[in-house]
């Protein structure tokens, strides 16, 4: 305990650096997922492309990713545009499947009484379907947000500022605290994320509260 306080400075340093590396890959990876699940929505063949594209794209190994994308990208090994990148790819490759789901769970008798009433597709898309997708899409964001703030740790391997710096220096000293106070920051840091998540579920969108998820629906329409 002595150890964190006396080092709090720079573990909320190593903390703020953390929360970067994983936020900024999940915006990203949202921003890229959504237009691609629309696009492919309702055609069979892209899809299952996509899918499995994704799929094989998230069994390549993070270390791995972290030390071959200098040499792609022209970038220093410590840059923190590799470990975005890298983290991006793994947001996509888990959010496409998700803002499949999100969007799948939309009625379509209200997409269908959407165009009935004159939308075109993008209006129907950005005013009826992406509203009424935000209580999967939510689930989905805080499944990946868990996994890139555990990602981000093993970017401390190839000397990436971030918490997992506390693991590594805490084994090559053979210093207990160090490595549980990474640990736990680590752990505070994805419950702080998974709790603005969830907040921003109900802010955005509050009749899910009310009447439940996709199954909910369909269990009280029966």
């Amino acid at each position: 305990m002595e150890w964190a306080v006396a080092n709090v400075g720079r573990i909320l340093a190593l903390t703020g650096q953390h929360l970067v590396l994983a936020l900024v890959p999940l915006l990203l990876g949202l921003a890229i997922s959504l237009p691609l699940a629309q696009a492919v929505r309702h055609r069979h063949g892209l899809r299952a492309v996509l899918l499995s594209l994704s799929s094989v794209l998230y069994t390549v190994p993070s270390l791995a990713l972290f030390i071959i994308l200098p040499v792609v990208l022209g970038t220093r090994i410590l840059d923190p545009v590799n470990v975005i990148v890298a983290l991006t790819v793994y947001a996509v490759a888990l959010l496409v499947r998700s803002s499949l789901d999100a969007l799948d769970s939309v009625d379509a008798e209200l997409s269908l009484a959407a165009q009935a009433l004159g939308h075109t597709a993008a209006t129907r898309y950005f005013l009826v379907d992406l509203p009424l997708s935000l209580p999967v899409l939510i689930a989905g964001l805080r499944a990946v947000s868990v996994s890139n703030i555990s990602l981000v740790s093993v970017a401390a391997l190839v000397g990436m500022p971030n918490l997992g710096i506390l693991f590594t220096e805490g084994l090559q000293r053979d210093f207990i605290t160090e490595i549980v106070v990474g640990l736990v920051g680590i752990l505070v840091l994805a419950l702080l994320m998974d709790f603005a998540l969830v907040l921003t579920g109900r802010v955005l969108a509050p009749w899910a509260r009310l009447v439940g998820g996709p199954g909910q629906r369909k269990a009280a329409r029966r």
